[in-house]
Parts: C-alpha cells; structure tokens; sequence
C-alpha cells in the first residue's frame, strides 16, 4: 500500500471514531478545490459484491437478508439464493440475481433497473453488475443514484465507487461537545429519534447532535438541512457555520463547502473548529499536505480545547501513515 493510500485509509478511520458523539493560510474556494474528476474503476477478482442499507431493522427479513449476503460472501451462492427468493422486496430481487452470477445478473439486473430507474439499492448494484462484467457503463447507474437517492446510505456507496481513490463515506461535523448520556445510554436503535425530539425543542447544541446523528445513519442531505437551520437560527455561532459548510461536501464539487468555510478563517480566527474542519475537507479532496497544515494551526489555537486535541489526533494519524523520513 502506497504512504498516500495509507492516509486516505488511516485517515477515514479516524473520521469514524471522531464522529461517534451518539456512541461517544486562509484557503480559498479557488485553491485547487473545483470539481473532482471519477477516477477509473476496475472490478475485483471473483463476484462482486452485494451492499444492503438496513440501518437498525431487526425484523425476519433483514435477518434473512444479512445472512444470504454473508452466504453469498463466503462462496454458498445457491443456499444465498434460495434465502434470498423468501422475500419479495428490492434487496431480495438485487440479491436473488446476484446469487446467480455470472448466469443472467446484468440481464436482471439491466430489467430491475428499468423497472426502478430512480431507487438506490437497484442502481448502486446495476452499476457493480456492469462493471464486474465490463459491459455498459457503471458510472451512468451511479451518477443517477448520486440525483435520484441523494439522502440515502446508497448514494454514499456511489460515491465511493466514483471517486475510489478519496477516503470513503463523507466528511462529518465534528462538534466541541458530547451528546448527553441520556441520549448515549440509549440502544443504537434509539438514539436518532431521540436526538430529534432533542432539537424539536432545543437549540444550536441540539440540532447540531441530530445532524451528526443523520451523518452517521447515512442521511447527508437531511443533515445538511438540519445544519442549515442550526446557521439560520444562530449566525453568529461558529459551529453552527462550520457544520452547514461540511454539511454541503459533495464529492463532485468540493468548491461549494470550501466556498462557505474557508471566509470562516478570517471571520473566527481564534476557533480552532474552523481550521480543523478545513483540514479534513481538504483530506477528502486528497490534498494532505495543505491538510496538514491546517491541523497544526487548529492544534496551536485554544491548545486545551476538545477540538484542538482533536486536530492533534488527526495530525498524528496522518502522520503515522507517512513513511518513515517523509
């Protein structure tokens, strides 16, 4: 693995840990950060693979469902198979077809995609069938799931696929405070509506734990919203700017969030949320250097707050993944 494919991966992983607040140089729009080219895609060896958003659902099929893909995933294709036709949803349709491979999937899948031109689970696999068996265009299917299906932990996955060589998943908010343990303590299940009926009621604090919390459930548009609102009601809070501007990260065009976050710079030049907030917009366009530096900065501002050591911990773990010397 290359010193730069270790920090993408080292550096998604610090993401995920620093966004668990449910379980616990000024850059300018213009500074390299217009709209990311798609990277060329090749397929694995063997079956691709299968992808099922069933968030937190318990009930028989999601059970039977994640079984058939771990079949699937362990070479037991027929017994996936004949689990999979118990039910009749989308994701069973995706994953009988799939069970089949090579024999027929593009075929049903190419139909399932006719049938369902604007549903995520269809599209994203329509788009793996295709290029697993290199005919027709993945990236059409991903690019209209990316339209179609914004706000799903779908159109995520077709990100990663069209931009495979950036960290995988979106870049989140990550706040200076916690998420209160009545809310924490609760089952996993049940932290998202809690964290509704929090800013239902609530302010700045509240609205901006139940963006994270749809971040983390694979929901970016509907975050994206809630971090507007938290900005509209309090525009002179940093936070509450900072995260509408991550909020508005797309992969496809960058611009758009650095174009709302990098005049923040100037306007809360003592709030390392801005600085290490840049820093991580700018690993999710590849640029690790300027990362970097933005990192030391938040670091050095306000050294003893939460969000300063975090720009410490996102620094050394860029760092670790650099090669010895370099």
């Amino acid at each position: 693995m290359s010193a730069r494919s270790r920090v993408v991966a080292l550096v998604a992983f610090a993401a995920l840990v620093a966004v668990g607040i449910v379980g616990a140089a000024v850059v300018s729009s213009r500074d390299g950060a217009g709209p990311m080219p798609e990277a060329e895609v090749e397929p694995r060896p063997g079956r691709p693979p299968l992808a099922f958003a069933l968030g937190f659902r318990d009930d028989l099929e999601a059970r039977d469902l994640a079984r058939a893909r771990s079949l699937y995933e362990r070479g037991k294709t027929h017994a996936a198979g004949a689990l999979f036709a118990r039910h009749d949803s989308l994701e069973a349709k995706v994953g009988v077809a799939f069970a089949s491979w090579p024999d027929a999937t593009l075929d049903r899948l190419e139909q399932l995609g006719k049938l369902y031109p604007t549903t995520g689970v269809v599209q994203l696999h329509l788009g793996l069938a295709r290029l697993w068996e290199r005919q027709g265009n993945p990236l059409v299917a991903w690019r209209s799931l990316l339209e179609e299906e914004p706000d799903t932990p779908y159109a995520v996955l077709a990100g990663n696929l069209l931009f495979p060589k950036l960290p995988r998943g979106l870049p989140a908010f990550v706040p200076s405070f916690s998420a209160p343990v009545e809310v924490t303590e609760l089952p996993a299940r049940d932290q998202l509506a809690a964290l509704r009926r929090r800013a239902d009621r609530g302010g700045v604090r509240e609205l901006l734990l139940y963006g994270i919390g749809l971040q983390r459930v694979g929901m970016p548009a509907s975050a994206a919203a809630v971090f507007e609102k938290a900005a509209r009601l309090r525009p002179q809070n940093v936070e509450a700017r900072v995260a509408a501007a991550v909020g508005r990260f797309d992969k496809r065009q960058p611009e758009i969030a650095f174009g709302r976050l990098g005049p923040l710079t100037r306007r809360f030049p003592g709030e390392p949320t801005v600085r290490f907030h840049l820093g991580v917009l700018l690993l999710w366009t590849g640029r690790i250097d300027a990362a970097e530096r933005q990192f030391r900065l938040a670091s050095g501002i306000r050294p003893r707050s939460p969000l300063a050591r975090e720009a410490a911990r996102y620094l050394k773990t860029v760092r670790n993944a650099q090669p010895s010397g370099g």
